[in-house]
């Protein structure tokens, strides 16, 4: 029998009784044996450890409703602590014994998950690429002369073979993207703060995060949802505006299968309803360069430069990692002070580029490199792989890596969406919906994704609509978008481009939304969202003359929401100046 290890297959066999959680520990052991020296593993759990730890899962399987993660085998990227276990950041001179396992470990445990092993990783997660590791390079799945990129290497590796069913990385200038993309699975990293970072070795604190490395935005979504529950934000609807970059941008470093396959993903997501809006990359890239060549190297020398410093030639420190922690002793507190005012500057240049949009697409990464190359380019070739990363953490925004497509010589590439703060739940929704239409495989395994009626992220495929009057909450419409599923995601105001009327008729009262070419005003709006599937049969019940069409938010931004025909409003009340629909009802008494 061959086990899926996705997370909702493994669910439904255990609930249907057709699988226990020893025998799938017992393939996880096997398939990491047939494996062999892969280095994808610096420490593992004992194998008679793992069986007593399912075997007391199974006795608890009347308890599998209240456990989400039940019998889940999963990995940790060994710069995060699990109780018990050695981490030691791929640095055998810093190792210690943990005596409590990090927080976000210590939640998929309650949940039903099982810690597998401690993986690989470039030491002290100072590197893109994969390969600054005294324990190894692990091995990419899809061809072993190619790096498996980093920092978070074994941990992308163990879910793209198939050994685990999800894994925990951390992302900092990309760690948590760069090796999703060359392994062809999701990489999702969470807003900073969003997941906390106790029990984490630093390696810059105030950019660190958690991140998460599955088959599918399903499986990322289910993970997310015990160690972040809180849901905020409007889902992306089936209309949607994104960021691409501009030619001038648009750096490959010579390798034009990538650039091709950048070009395929940006009209894939044109036939998926998006508008493809070009934006200036360049507050972007200034940014994504302060972090090795500003003053940020000095909070990784904060973080282990001491250790290093006194570190023998035992301890293992790998020489490129020394030379880049070492020089944050060059910048000064001035210099602390001037990255800050910098990096201010480029934010609100960034912030100014993302309105409007609901994400920017860019490549997981420009090119992939022999590992050979690395020998030769070490520093070089690592910076490369950052160009379209390293901005992320410094804006405080979301992230989430997916697959699309392979060269010609079977390497996977991979896109990334990038949007607003703690939008992961939008990105994730949206992440199925892009894995559902391409159909590639998942990872290097013969998984499938999840039946969409068995799939919970499939109801966060929902599309945002702003209503101006009797659909509002507490008013006598609300009940047809509740009925529907409908939430409510923000207040708000529209652009001052709209007039506002109080339509003639029958109750209930109704007001009529118009766009102007000039002498608009600004209306006060509640932006809903509504199951994708249900948007139509929400919008049979809207009596002419009112429609849905789009509607222009204060910041620029573009939903789907209620207009009026402009004949409707000939003799009708206009009320605009009182700026929304409540304070009209309050006025009316």
């Amino acid at each position: 029998m061959t086990i899926d290890l996705g997370l909702h297959a493994l669910r439904a066999a255990y609930r249907a009784g057709t699988l226990t959680v020893r025998q799938v520990i017992d393939e996880v052991i096997a398939r990491i044996a047939a494996a062999g020296d892969d280095k994808v593993w610096i420490s593992r759990v004992p194998d008679d450890a793992l069986r007593e730890t399912a075997s007391a899962l199974d006795a608890r399987h009347g308890e599998i409703e209240d456990l989400p993660l039940y019998g889940v085998p999963f990995g940790v990227k060994d710069n995060i602590d699990v109780a018990g276990m050695t981490t030691t950041a791929a640095c055998p001179g810093f190792a210690y014994e943990a005596e409590t396992s990090a927080t976000v470990v210590r939640q998929l445990v309650a949940a039903g998950a099982i810690v597998i092993g401690k993986t690989n990783l470039d030491q002290f997660a100072t590197g893109l690429v994969g390969v600054r590791s005294p324990y190894g390079v692990p091995r990419n799945p899809f061809d072993a002369d190619y790096i498996p990129g980093g920092s978070s290497s074994g941990s992308a590796v163990a879910v793209s073979a198939g050994l685990v069913s999800f894994s925990l990385g951390t992302d900092t200038a990309g760690s948590g993207r760069v090796p999703a993309g060359f392994n062809n699975i999701v990489g999702l990293k969470p807003t900073p703060g969003a997941i906390g970072t106790d029990g984490l070795v630093p390696a810059c604190r105030s950019l660190d995060c958690p991140s998460v490395f599955a088959l599918s935005c399903s499986d990322a979504a289910a993970v997310f949802e015990v160690i972040a529950p809180v849901r905020t934000g409007p889902s992306i609807g089936n209309s949607f505006r994104f960021g691409a970059l501009m030619p001038k941008d648009a750096e490959f470093f010579g390798d034009a299968a990538y650039a091709s396959l950048y070009v395929r993903a940006i009209a894939q997501l044109t036939t998926m309803g998006g508008t493809a809006v070009p934006f200036d990359y360049d507050p972007f890239r200034e940014a994504a360069q302060l972090l090795y060549n500003g003053p940020w190297v000095a909070e990784r020398t904060a973080a282990v430069g001491a250790f290093i410093t006194g570190a023998d030639d035992e301890a293992g420190v790998w020489p490129v990692t020394r030379d880049i922690i070492l020089a944050g002793r060059e910048y000064s507190a001035v210099d602390a002070f001037e990255g800050q005012y910098e990096l201010a500057a480029l934010k609100a240049r960034a912030d100014t580029e993302m309105k409007g949009l609901d994400m920017l697409v860019v490549p997981t990464a420009g090119t992939i490199y022999r590992l050979a190359d690395l020998e030769r380019e070490p520093v070089l070739y690592n910076s490369h792989l950052g160009r379209y990363t390293n901005f992320v953490n410094f804006f405080g925004l979301s992230a989430l890596a997916l697959p699309f497509g392979f060269r010609p010589d079977g390497l996977p590439f991979g896109i990334t969406l990038i949007a607003r703060p703690h939008a992961e739940r939008a990105l994730l929704a949206f992440g199925a919906r892009w894995q559902r239409a391409l159909d590639l495989p998942l990872g290097k395994t013969a998984g499938k994704l999840p039946s969409i009626e068995t799939d919970p992220i499939a109801a966060e495929d929902r599309v945002s609509i702003a209503v101006v009057g009797a659909h509002m909450s507490g008013l006598p419409l609300n009940g047809q978008l509740t009925e529907l599923g409908g939430r409510q995601e923000s207040t708000n105001r529209t652009a001052p481009l709209y007039r506002f009327y109080a339509l003639p008729g029958d109750p209930p009262a109704r007001p009529g939304l118009l766009r102007m070419a000039t002498g608009g005003a600004a209306i006060e709006l509640e932006v809903w969202s509504l199951p994708a599937a249900t948007v139509g049969r929400f919008a049979c019940r809207i009596p002419a003359p009112l429609g849905l069409g789009n509607v222009v938010l204060e910041d620029g931004s573009t939903v789907l929401g209620f207009l009026c025909e402009s004949y409707a409003t000939e003799g009708a009340r206009d009320i605009t100046a009182l700026g929304g629909w409540r304070a009209y009802l309050k006025s009316a008494g």
